[in-house]
């Protein structure tokens, strides 16, 4: 059981009389029965002016019956006395009560409220939901729960201020205080309304982890002109935003209103606030789905293809990468916006990837569908294989966001093995090479290579050859498999990169040594798993 009672009533008729909507009036009356909201525009005003007829003195005049307990309660306190009455240049105005309550009534129903600019009135009748979900069917998302967002105006704020000072001065005349936050927020309001009405017409729950999302932002003509007084009197909380059109945004507004005092606000903004000329417009009306990752290990056969796209100063160097050729068909299946790549570690264009692979992972972003069976993903994996003899992908897998960090953790302690045909400006027999099967734990230091060193920091990094096995082809050629800590740059450990790679297999060789050919054997990480 929730009411209005006999103190209420001067606040219900001050409110009516400078344009509140019913629903503002309720939140500061501090009623916290959501259910109370939900009721019809036309009944709540009705209700009203019934209370306001009411004359009988007894303390529960009108009861609204519902099933919520109130969550807020107005502080029978002594009003802690503010600054003193003011005149015309910034006073709280003495608002008579209205005699003719039916005038009051009357009048409010047609006018834009003059706090919440119309998001509790039209924005909250069952057309717009309707809107709502029409805009969300219409996206044809894969969702079985939603979470409903907001975006108001900044200049809300502004005006509930002023209507919470104007209030908060009525109760001090009746020996009561009304603390700001005693009064029902709006956003928290707005979704008592809205939340079971799209619930209903989606057919799915309301769930504040759902990764579905509705939003809705809302912009009014007047915000930039009903803000700036703040901007002259707290110039150090707004301060231009690449990304912002505006400087007055919700936070720089809530800042702003935190530092200015009651005296200077009520110089700069009428009180109560006045009457809008303009309803409140629903800008956009979005859909969101969180992201789903997606695992798997790829092969690279082709010693002409990039893992990224390879672009140069604007300029596309080769048609096609590894990222693509896979990221092309999941974000067709998926319907997703956008994606983002990422694996363990990278070859170069021209070195493949063999063995059990590589392992990746894409995020796709904002994805239409997202329930996927195992044969799906199996089919899906045959069609990225089908498309590109290039590619191989295998044990492709829906996985989660947490699950990614296993790819990368202690990426540098994992091991990966190496193939590489080495060329020798002398001659060698095989007894010159046999000396590199000995070698264990082989600690190198190498300088940035020359060739990433436009985009890598320069140093010097340690790294170890675990082990090496040599196989002799003839007097120039030979073939070596290398065992070594992720991260390790090989054909610098080949050529020495004219000495920034020390020891190398030139300087181990005492000779001019090369590398051919390098490809990647098995990169040893435990992830995704095997299917």
């Amino acid at each position: 059981m929730s009411s209005l009672t006999e103190k209420d009533r001067p606040i219900v008729q001050l409110l009516l009389n400078t344009g509140t909507c019913p629903r503002c009036i309720l939140r500061f009356c501090c009623v916290g029965s959501q259910t109370l909201y939900r009721h019809p525009y036309k009944d709540l005003m009705k209700d009203l002016k019934e209370f306001l007829k009411n004359n009988q003195e007894k303390e529960d005049t009108v009861c609204f019956d519902v099933a919520d307990p109130p969550c807020k309660r107005i502080r029978l306190e002594h009003a802690v006395e503010g600054p003193d009455d003011l005149n015309h240049n910034g006073a709280l105005q003495q608002i008579p009560l209205v005699n003719n309550e039916n005038t009051a009534v009357e009048d409010s129903a047609v006018k834009v409220c003059n706090v919440c600019l119309g998001i509790l009135q039209e924005f909250s009748e069952a057309d717009f939901v309707k809107k709502m979900c029409q805009k969300v069917k219409s996206a044809d998302y894969q969702f079985t729960s939603f979470v409903f967002s907001v975006s108001l105006p900044p200049q809300l704020s502004v005006r509930e201020r002023a209507a919470w000072l104007l209030v908060k001065q009525e109760m001090g005349n009746l020996g009561l205080s009304l603390a700001k936050d005693d009064i029902v927020q709006l956003k928290e309001a707005y979704k008592w309304i809205i939340h079971p009405r799209l619930s209903e017409e989606l057919g799915v729950p309301v769930d504040g982890k759902s990764l579905f999302e509705v939003s809705v932002v809302f912009a009014h003509p007047e915000t930039d002109k009903e803000c700036h007084f703040l901007a002259t009197a707290c110039p150090d909380c707004f301060k231009p935003a690449k990304n912002k059109q505006s400087v007055f945004t919700r936070m720089a507004v809530i800042k702003a209103l935190e530092k200015i005092t009651e005296e200077d606000f009520l110089k700069h903004f009428p009180c109560p606030p006045s009457s809008p000329k303009n309803l409140c417009v629903a800008l956009e009306i979005q859909c969101n789905n969180g992201a789903v990752f997606v695992a798997g290990r790829y092969n690279k056969y082709s010693r002409n293809l990039p893992q990224t796209p390879w672009i140069i100063d604007g300029e596309r160097k080769l048609e096609s990468s590894v990222e693509e050729l896979i990221s092309e068909h999941l974000m067709s299946a998926f319907k997703a916006d956008s994606f983002n790549f990422s694996s363990s570690g990278r070859e170069d264009v021209d070195v493949r990837t063999l063995g059990n692979g590589r392992p990746f992972a894409i995020e796709l972003v904002n994805p239409r569908r997202i329930r996927f069976t195992a044969e799906e993903m199996k089919g899906l994996q045959q069609t990225i294989n089908n498309s590109s003899d290039k590619i191989k992908v295998r044990d492709l897998q829906l996985v989660t966001r947490e699950a990614i960090g296993r790819m990368k953790e202690g990426e540098e302690e994992k091991t990966k093995t190496y193939s590489a045909l080495i060329w020798t400006d002398k001659a060698i027999q095989k007894e010159d090479i046999a000396f590199l099967d000995d070698i264990k734990e082989l600690k190198l230091d190498q300088k940035t290579p020359l060739r990433v060193l436009h985009r890598r920091p320069l140093a010097v990094r340690c790294r170890i050859i675990h082990t090496m096995k040599s196989e002799y082809i003839d007097e120039h050629h030979f073939r070596l498999h290398l065992k070594t800590q992720a991260g390790t740059y090989i054909k610098e450990f080949v050529h020495g990169d004219f000495g920034r790679t020390k020891p190398n297999i030139g300087s181990l060789l005492n000779r001019t040594a090369d590398i051919l050919e390098l490809d990647v054997e098995s990169v040893d990480v435990d992830w995704p798993p095997t299917l």
